[in-house]
């Protein structure tokens, strides 16, 4: 059964399309079923990003992530960040980043300026 392709509304709206993304899921780029596939996602993408907004990552969170998925040390830090006592204070929390540290993450890691001149979260006690 084919679901019509409209705009998505209703909570009712969006689990009839991510029912029909699931049946259409693996369909080929470019083909009837693969176009409507895209349009779906296009359309839920927008739905979400209006009814379940998320909160933009933690700026040193977001340091550690882009560490771990480049396989980085804080050792290859040194040249963004500093001298190994400069990267563990960032990294613990203890002194903030500065508008230099910033332009260079941006440029290196290419973590967003958005995420990275936010307040990073204290750790919890």
């Amino acid at each position: 059964m084919t679901v019509e392709v409209k705009p998505i509304r209703t909570k009712r709206d969006y689990d009839v399309a991510l029912k029909e993304v699931q049946r259409l899921w693996g369909a080929k780029t470019g083909t009837r079923n693969g176009d409507r596939l895209d349009v779906l996602a296009t359309l839920i993408d927008a739905y979400e990003t209006e009814h379940y907004p998320m909160d933009p990552p933690d700026p040193i969170e977001a340091i550690k992530f882009r560490m771990e998925q480049q396989g980085f040390t804080r050792r290859d830090l040194e040249e963004i960040i500093g001298t190994r006592t400069r990267i563990a204070e960032v990294l613990n929390r203890k002194r903030g980043l500065s508008i230099a540290m910033i332009r260079r993450l941006n440029e290196r890691l290419g973590i967003s300026a958005d995420v990275l001149i936010r307040p990073s979260r204290k750790r919890a006690a």
